[in-house]
């Protein structure tokens, strides 16, 4: 049955917005765990625009599940990776100016850095997944990588305006599924989920983990995050 991989960034943003201690990401953690998250999912972003490394460090001692960490293939990266240990880290692309991560890596065009880069992660342990468009090249190209997992970019799929539009987007992220499983890839999914899409993403089956964040977080600002994780758990778990 697929899990819901909690992602608290947001928490840390509003935080952030003020400078101060609170809301903490570290609580928020701890909370979705307790209502049924499978993993808690974070990313140090190069800028610490929202998560910090104190945050990284807690969560590392304190979370019960998984602990994926989101990061660029850079030398800073894979250093406080190969230190911290998370269980799984994610490889996803990174842009300074960017509101949120606007698409997959570009396996094909960078493979030396991340193959390189998977290679020193799992020497240390680390389970590496490769945040990727649902494109059956860039598929074939992780898995060149020796990457353990990918975790399919649902943008397109979430953005999808139309029913035919959202089924041509769910088609290619089931051919990239069956692809990445023939090839024994895990697989996994993510950005731009929420309590609507993900009923029909869900459905069609073979992915292992969603991860999910500013939705929940933002149905949290109003029912609790109790009630949200647990909404979003039920609806993975239905579908």
């Amino acid at each position: 049955m697929a899990k819901l991989g909690l992602n608290v960034d947001h928490i840390a943003t509003v935080r952030q917005a003020r400078g101060g201690v609170e809301p903490d990401p570290v609580t928020a953690a701890a909370l979705g765990e307790l209502a049924g998250a499978e993993g808690i999912t974070i990313h140090l972003r190069e800028d610490r625009r929202h998560i910090q490394d104190r945050d990284l460090e807690i969560l590392r001692r304190t979370v019960k599940s998984k602990l994926n960490l989101e990061m660029a293939a850079t030398q800073e990266m894979v250093r406080i990776a190969l230190k911290v240990k998370p269980e799984q880290v994610t490889l996803v692309p990174e842009k300074r100016q960017e509101l949120t991560t606007e698409g997959g890596l570009d396996v094909i065009v960078n493979l030396k850095l991340i193959t390189d880069t998977v290679k020193r992660l799992r020497d240390g342990g680390i389970i590496v997944s490769l945040f990727v468009d649902p494109n059956q090249e860039q598929v074939k190209a992780a898995n060149k990588t020796g990457a353990d997992y990918i975790e399919i970019h649902t943008g397109a799929y979430a953005e999808a305006l139309t029913w035919p539009d959202q089924e041509r987007e769910l088609e290619a992220i089931d051919t990239a599924i069956k692809l990445a499983r023939k090839v024994g890839l895990g697989v996994n999914a993510g950005h731009g989920l929420n309590y609507i899409n993900i009923k029909a993403l869900a459905a069609i089956g073979g992915i292992e983990e969603y991860n999910i964040g500013h939705s929940i977080i933002a149905r949290a600002l109003l029912v609790g995050l109790d009630r949200a994780v647990k909404d979003m758990v039920e609806l993975i778990k239905y579908a």
